[in-house]
């Protein structure tokens, strides 16, 4: 199974909304939001998450989103 982990300290580069899209169009997917992940330098930056503990960086959260689904 796919495991998605999102630092709730990333929200501001729109994140929340594709936490949303991916648990709306992926249910089996487990997505999960932290406090923090401890990639703080890289989330200062831009969106990203952790996909089955791999980084996934990207410059707008859509991109973001485009990056996850490619892996899932």
């Amino acid at each position: 199974m796919t495991e998605i982990k999102f630092c709730e300290n990333n929200f501001t580069y729109g994140t929340e909304d594709t936490i949303k899209k991916l648990q709306e169009n992926y249910p089996d997917v487990d997505v999960t939001v932290e406090s923090c992940l401890g990639y703080c330098g890289d989330c200062a930056t831009n969106p990203y998450a952790l996909v089955n503990d791999e980084m996934i960086l990207a410059d707008s959260a859509d991109e973001l989103y485009e990056k996850i689904e490619e892996l899932i």
